[in-house]
Formats: C-alpha cells, sequence, structure tokens
C-alpha cells in the first residue's frame, strides 16, 4: 500500500468520523426539539384543559366553547404526530371531533361561579390572559385565520370588561346588604369609573346607568344615615345641656 493510498484512507476514515458525529448531533437535536416541543404542547392542553373547566358558566359562551374545543383538537393533532402510536391521543382526538362538528350548539356545562371577592376576579382574569396566549400562539401557528384571532381578542376584552362589571356590581350589593352603604357607594362608583374609561364606554351604557342608579341609592342612604347620626348628636347634646342645668339648679340650692 502506497503512503498515498495510506494518506487518501486516513482522510476518508477522518471524513466518516466527522460525518458520524454530524449525523449523531442532527439526531440528538431532533430528539431535544421533538421533546421541547411535547413539554410545550403538553402544557398549551393543560391550560386549555383548565380554561374550558373552570371558566365561569355565566362568562362562557357556545362560540367561546367551540373555540377552545378546536384549540384543543389542535394541540392533540399535533402531539399525535409525535406519538403516533398513542391510543389515549387517538381516542381523545375522537371525542373532540365530535364537539367540533356540532358547532356552537355543543353542550356548555360549566356551572355559574359569581364574582364576589377581588381572589375570584384575579384567577378569572389569569384565565382571560392564558385565552389570550392560547389564541395568539395559534394564530402565529397558522391555525387560526388573523381575522379570526383579531375578533377573539375582542371578545376577550369583552369579557374583561363583563367581569369587573360583575365584580363591583356583587361587590356594591354585598355592601348593602351588610349594613355599609359607605363601601356599596365605593364599590358601585368605581364600577362607573370604570365603563367610563372603556374605549367603546356606548357598548355599556345600560350597565353604567344601572351602576350609576345603584351609586345613587347608595349615596341617598349614606347621606340619611348621616342626618339621622347628626339628629342623634344633637339630641344626646340637648339632653347634655338640660342635665348639666338641672345639675347646677341643685348645686345653687344646696350651697344658697
Amino acid at each position: 500500500m502506497t503512503p498515498l493510498m495510506i494518506t487518501l484512507l486516513v482522510i476518508a476514515g477522518i471524513a466518516i468520523l466527522i460525518a458520524i458525529g454530524y449525523m449523531n448531533h442532527v439526531v440528538e437535536n431532533n430528539k431535544l426539539e421533538k421533546k421541547r416541543t411535547e413539554i410545550e404542547l403538553n402544557d398549551r392542553l393543560r391550560r386549555c384543559g383548565e380554561i374550558t373547566e373552570t371558566f365561569p358558566g355565566q362568562l362562557m359562551t357556545p362560540g367561546l366553547k367551540l373555540l377552545l374545543t378546536r384549540l384543543e383538537l389542535n394541540v392533540n393533532q399535533r402531539l399525535l404526530n409525535l406519538n403516533k402510536n398513542n391510543a389515549a391521543i387517538k381516542a381523545r382526538i375522537t371525542e373532540l371531533n365530535a364537539l367540533v362538528s356540532q358547532g356552537e350548539s355543543l353542550p356548555v356545562n360549566n356551572p355559574p361561579a359569581p364574582i364576589q371577592t377581588e381572589a375570584k376576579a384575579k384567577d378569572v382574569r389569569f384565565l382571560l390572559e392564558a385565552l389570550h396566549g392560547q389564541v395568539t400562539r395559534a394564530a402565529q401557528d397558522g391555525f387560526l385565520p388573523a381575522n379570526e384571532a383579531k375578533h377573539w381578542i375582542k371578545e376577550i376584552r369583552h369579557i374583561l370588561v363583563l367581569l369587573h362589571i360583575e365584580f363591583f356590581n356583587n361587590l356594591g350589593q354585598h355592601a348593602l346588604q351588610q349594613g355599609q352603604p359607605g363601601q356599596a357607594r365605593l364599590a358601585f362608583e368605581r364600577g362607573a369609573q370604570y365603563l367610563r374609561k372603556q374605549p367603546e364606554p356606548v357598548l355599556y351604557s345600560a350597565q353604567l346607568q344601572q351602576l350609576e342608579a345603584q351609586l345613587a341609592r347608595a349615596n341617598s342612604t349614606v347621606l340619611a344615615n348621616s342626618k339621622q347620626t347628626a339628629d342623634e348628636v344633637n339630641e344626646l347634646n340637648e339632653g347634655m345641656k338640660e342635665v348639666n342645668a338641672d345639675a347646677e339648679w341643685k348645686k345653687k340650692v344646696i350651697y344658697d
């Protein structure tokens, strides 16, 4: 074997080793990318499920339920591409396809969950933020057309306003039931101010009128209570004056 052939064999061996190393690198990267994608899709699936199952029934519309079902179906289909023999994913896809085929006639079983505390309002707001993220990502992936994504982002903002209306209204009504008209007035006033600051306040004119009427009622109660308290104070002062006058008279009689 000539030195030239030996050199060529060495070079060929090195090239083969480099090629093998590169292929192993590509395979490992593909495995990592597949795993990363799978983790991301499972996280999106979890978020979709959380929104679908826990969203308050009074704010869940058939259209929103259908959107969430479609988003979940899309994620499951992408997961099936990564795990083609997964029987559980295949079964779930069959269920979701049946629901999507019903359109907006699909069942909406979310029970009402009154927004009565700030903690509950925050929980629902977080769900809306998660839904906004799901819609945005679905649009980036090309699953949702741009015009449909814009529609749902606008609808999410609308639901957020409805959330605040219910929260301030319930807060005020609860304060009235507890005999705290001052707290009720503050709640109704915050609600009215929130609606006036909306980009399209005319959409909520009916709700604004209702909050303003409740605000006026609470304010009247506060004023009436203030007048009653003032009258009671005046009566007490008059009574104290009579007691003091009687005491002075008795002193005068004793010392005279």
